[in-house]
């Protein structure tokens, strides 16, 4: 089946089809391939975008403006204090303003209302880059990982989200995992399950591909995984949580022991960064000594030879790059 996705906005997963996801899989694997070789294309000679960041971020932002510049477009970056948006201006106003001057835009922040009116409002493609219930251009990145990982096809492939189940990026997960029949397991405690009508949209889509969507507190889940992946336990805004997740999430921590029980050597660790795997920043240092350990991976896993999340780190790139050239490239 042809996939045709100009003028397409990338707001979540659950508005693509299992053939939409794989097209720009295989997009970000051959502009991967062609970038390691040296060959940077034009697709985007001509086109401008704008990078909205509510939220900062290392790799969302270097992955859009490295994407767009191999292909030949302008980049515009805007944080909270660079602009009026929602401030002075309305956010319909603001994106009719933004839809006049560019050809996509790029928002990472907190409300996944926002991006909805962003692309509702300014008659151009709109990528979401981060919202509290979602981050799709991650769980792209993270299945093309899988892909260059495994010689299984994805059908028969197991994805194991250890800890806080319900946040953004386990969604993600769940969302291309029951699109592409990838079974998909949540291992946390019940307090910080999935919510319902998320399991129930998943398992849903799951019974068309094929996918198993489950959710367990019991380390047996994790047997058979290809994947072992984990996120911080607390996000941005949310220090104040950390005594209690601390508290809910150590029993969760990615170990060896952990790795070891998916009785899976090839099995291999992901991770979307960045990542408290010892005690070398300011934030774990600190923590620390208020005797709160916030480490969700041990080091000796981050550092293993089934790490692969550096790898993980430059597909954002890719998948990134692949998501503008399908959407508003020539």
């Amino acid at each position: 089946m042809a996939v045709n996705l100009k003028g397409r906005s990338f707001l979540t997963l659950k508005d693509f089809s299992a053939d939409e996801i794989r097209y720009l899989l295989n997009l970000a694997h051959d502009l991967k391939s062609k970038k390691r070789a040296g060959i940077l294309g034009d697709t985007l000679k001509g086109k401008n975008i704008v990078l909205m960041f509510d939220k900062t971020s290392t790799r969302t932002r270097c992955s859009f403006e490295v994407a767009a510049r191999d292909e030949g477009a302008g980049v515009t970056f805007l944080d909270s204090n660079s602009s009026q948006v929602g401030k002075k201006e309305s956010i319909e106003d603001s994106a009719k303003v933004l839809g006049r001057f560019y050809d996509g835009i790029e928002y990472r922040g907190y409300d996944q209302e926002l991006v909805e009116a962003l692309a509702k409002h300014s008659g151009i493609p709109v990528w979401n880059g981060l919202t509290d219930v979602d981050h799709p251009t991650q769980a792209l990145a993270d299945v093309m990982t899988l892909q260059e990982n495994t010689k299984k096809p994805l059908h028969r492939c197991k994805i194991v989200f250890c800890g806080d189940t319900r946040n953004n990026v386990a969604y993600c997960l769940m969302y291309i995992c029951c699109k592409l029949g990838i079974d998909y397991m949540g291992w946390g405690p019940q307090e910080l399950a999935p919510a319902e009508d998320v399991l129930a949209y998943c398992r849903a889509e799951g019974e068309r591909s094929g996918a198993k969507i489950e959710y367990s507190s019991d380390i047996s889940c994790v047997k058979g995984a290809d994947v072992l992946y984990t996120d911080i336990w607390a996000s941005m805004g949310e220090e104040d949580k950390i005594p209690e997740r601390v508290a809910l999430l150590t029993p969760y921590r990615v170990t060896m022991d952990v790795l070891k029980a998916t009785e899976n050597p090839a099995c291999i660790f992901l991770h979307c960064l960045p990542s408290f795997h010892d005690f070398n920043t300011k934030m774990a240092k600190e923590q620390m000594e208020r005797g709160y350990d916030i480490r969700e991976v041990t080091d000796e896993v981050f550092r293993s030879d089934a790490s692969k999340v550096f790898d993980e780190a430059e597909n954002r790139m890719h998948t990134i790059k692949a998501i503008m050239v399908a959407t508003i490239g020539r």
